[in-house]
């Protein structure tokens, strides 16, 4: 297949931002425990907690457990004196680059998990770029058999109409793709 991870940046009419590279080395360094290739029985969780020491090293905040404490909110609407009226979970985020980071397993295959992060990271104050990690090889069973999605290829695909249509005018300076 190729060096590991598989990525794509966009817009492509513009060269990758060099934060992305170390994103992508983040995702490479721990090949051996999230590569949907080989490995089964990947969730969400256990990927973003392989690649937090490689993100956190790089200046990000990581989820750490799903307790109120341990997750990460970002602001998108503020209400009376400014309070914080509506806000998003998110992964991760470099609030100093304005990057706010996804990872979908199985789910970003089978329920439009993109669309979803499209839309509430775009909503997010201060989010100038997205990371979408999605799995290139989610296995699931379908009639007695099992189904192999490229989770990656399909958001690809979509993300490549997107942009060259032109029609959906997305608000960030780049979104960064990783198939794991």
């Amino acid at each position: 297949m190729g060096e590991y991870p598989v990525w794509s940046s966009y817009p492509a009419s513009t060269m990758p931002e060099q934060w992305m590279l170390g994103v992508v080395g983040a995702f490479r360094d721990v090949a051996d425990q999230i590569d949907s290739g080989t490995v089964d029985g990947l969730t969400s969780d256990k990927v973003l907690a392989a690649v937090r020491p490689g993100l956190e090293a790089l200046g990000y905040e990581v989820e750490v457990g799903k307790r109120a404490d341990q997750k990460i909110r970002r602001p998108v609407l503020f209400g009376e004196r400014g309070a914080e009226r509506v806000a998003y979970e998110v992964d991760a985020v470099h609030d100093d680059l304005g990057i706010v980071v996804e990872v979908e397993a199985g789910r970003g295959a089978q329920s439009n998990a993109l669309y979803r992060d499209l839309v509430r990271a775009s909503l997010i104050v201060g989010a100038d770029y997205l990371v979408l990690g999605m799995m290139a090889a989610y296995r699931h069973q379908s009639a007695g058999r099992t189904v192999t999605v490229d989770s990656y290829a399909a958001a690809k695909e979509q993300l490549d109409a997107i942009y060259a249509s032109g029609r959906l005018q997305l608000p960030f300076k780049g979104i960064l793709l990783i198939g794991y």
